[in-house]
């Protein structure tokens, strides 16, 4: 539901609602029902009125009571610039289907339809603190990892009988570090286009909708990486006969790296605006945090569903991996380690990216704390 507040509009120009139907202000308000009403006298500034003037609006929408809030909007006299709301001199009173607003001027009133916000100033400082250090972290530690797979990996053997051999052993094994590697530098890029994208939020448009553009890049290549690294999981402990995939780690590289690479393209070629400055909202105060990001809803809920898609199935193969753990522990009488296997395949196929989904009621703040922490610490 939509709070609300009274609004009015102190010596604003003479204009139809069409005008202020498109309003918002820093928090992203619009005007309910697109109407203003106007009263005033020519020429003589009403204040101060011992009795205040009632405006009544009518509607047929849920508004959230608790977040109503009397504002006013503010605008010199002769200017077409649209000023700023505050809360001087109303109140707002509410009932079922109707707004009044009780004011001690004349002026032009409306209804704001406040969007809605579930953080403080602090918690959003303190949560981009701990994105911050987490991503950090989580960048330098895939990039060592990176590195020293780079340096030590084992040169090239020969082609000897012994091992023409070993080579279809050692395979799935060196197939599985080197998915894990991908998905280590998809993480790098995810991890440090976080970083870069609240500085660039203060260059200029064409850096910023860079950084936002390499900032979906990376997590899109990370969803798309942890998918894959539940599907070799699958082929490894589940299917495990005839396996085979011709091509395997190229097919993979095309999906990890090539469809979202594709995707970004695509949107810099054909909607290039998808990409741009995103405000992020606090509760108390106009008080917010600027990052480069996606600024539009279809786009955004596009990748909603991708990422839903992509967890829905690892879930699927983690539970199908808990499974067969469960009944090889009562086969064997064993495997203590069971569930330290299980945390770490948890950790890799990115489940505790499925908090995401869960942003709402009493548990939306900690929510957001247990999504920080775990999921930028993944590398």
């Amino acid at each position: 539901s939509d709070g609300l507040k009274a609004a009015a509009s102190h010596n604003a120009p003479e204009s139809s609602s069409s005008l202020w139907a498109p309003l918002q202000d820093e928090r992203n308000s619009s005007v309910l029902n697109d109407n203003v009403l106007g009263a005033f006298l020519p020429n003589i500034s009403i204040t101060d009125l011992r009795q205040p003037v009632e405006i009544q609006f009518w509607h047929d929408q849920v508004l959230d009571p608790p977040a109503a809030s009397p504002t006013a909007f503010l605008s010199s006299a002769g200017s077409r610039s649209l000023g700023s709301w505050s809360s001087e001199g109303c109140e707002t009173r509410h009932s079922q289907g109707t707004v009044l607003c009780r004011c001690n001027h004349l002026t032009y009133f409306a209804v704001l339809l406040i969007a809605p916000s579930n953080i403080s100033q602090a918690e959003l400082v303190s949560l981009t603190y701990i994105s911050i250090v987490g991503c950090s972290v989580s960048a330098a530690a895939s990039l060592f990892v990176i590195l020293l797979f780079c340096i030590f990996r084992l040169p090239a053997a020969p082609a000897s009988p012994v091992f023409l051999l070993l080579s279809f052993r050692r395979k799935k094994s060196d197939d599985t570090t080197k998915i894990h590697m991908n998905l280590l530098g998809a993480l790098f890029l995810l991890n440090s286009g976080f970083l870069l994208s609240e500085p660039l939020a203060l260059a200029t448009a064409g850096l910023c909708r860079a950084a936002a553009a390499f900032l979906h890049a990376g997590l899109l290549c990370t969803l798309a990486w942890m998918a894959a690294e539940a599907f070799h999981l699958y082929l490894l402990l589940i299917k495990v006969y005839n396996t085979y995939v011709q091509r395997y780690l190229l097919k993979l590289c095309l999906f990890g790296w090539g469809l979202p690479a594709l995707a970004v393209t695509s949107i810099l070629l054909f909607k290039k605006d998808t990409y741009g400055y995103l405000d992020i909202k606090t509760a108390d105060g106009y008080k917010n945090a600027t990052m480069c990001w996606l600024t539009s809803r279809a786009a955004h809920h596009s990748t909603l569903c991708f990422a839903g898609l992509v967890l829905l199935f690892n879930t699927l193969v983690l539970l199908a991996v808990v499974r067969m753990l469960s009944s090889s522990r009562r086969q064997k009488g064993m495997a203590r380690k069971d569930w330290a296997t299980v945390l770490g395949l948890t950790c890799l196929l990115g489940t505790t990216w499925l908090l995401a989904f869960f942003s709402f009621g009493v548990f939306f703040v900690a929510q957001l704390y247990l999504f920080t922490i775990l999921n930028s610490l993944q590398g």
